[in-house]
């Protein structure tokens, strides 16, 4: 059974350490649980970040919920969740008072300008690392490259892609079952 104290310092860890949001934590939560810990099966790990990316909040804190209370039910989700958030409350809000001073100042615009292409860096690696453990290929590339076009360029609502996504994904599955 996994302890309360190991699965408060795997997801602090998480929290502490990732910089660029929930998809750049993909990796460090992999290492954790799936290769560090053996928690899950890369197939099942793949499965949690499949559902947490598909409800409504925060990866990070969905990803923390669903392996906490898999692993020790409701005070597991409980433990994984505030240790995985509580860091990151501390630093903004600490940054957040101290931005207050500094905000004017040249080299904290600087700072902010150089964090941005590496936080973009971080979300790509773990979306071709995902796409290559659930077998997408490169030949399907396309599509969150098309999704990422829709929302940016043409200022698409990103409900509207995700909507149009579930449509064709089912549609294309049943078709695809129904040639087999």
């Amino acid at each position: 059974m996994v302890k309360y104290c190991e699965l408060f310092w795997s997801f602090f860890k998480i929290g502490t350490f990732t910089i660029g949001g929930g998809y750049a934590m993909i990796p460090l939560m992999e290492r954790e649980i799936v290769d560090k810990h053996h928690w899950l099966s890369s197939e099942d790990f793949l499965d949690q970040v499949a559902i947490s990316q598909s409800l409504p909040g925060v990866l990070a804190v969905n990803m923390a919920t669903g392996v906490g209370f898999r692993l020790r039910g409701l005070s597991g989700a409980v433990v994984a969740v505030a240790a995985n958030i509580m860091m990151p409350i501390i630093f903004i809000l600490t940054l957040a008072m101290i931005y207050q001073f500094f905000r004017q100042n040249r080299y904290v615009e600087y700072f902010f300008m150089g964090v941005r292409p590496a936080a973009v860096a971080l979300i790509a690696a773990p979306v071709f690392k995902l796409a290559q453990s659930a077998r997408i290929g490169l030949s399907n590339c396309w599509i969150p490259i098309l999704a990422a076009l829709l929302i940016w360029s043409l200022r698409v609502n990103p409900i509207f892609v995700i909507l149009a996504a579930i449509v064709l994904g089912t549609a294309y599955a049943r078709l695809s079952r129904q040639t087999q």
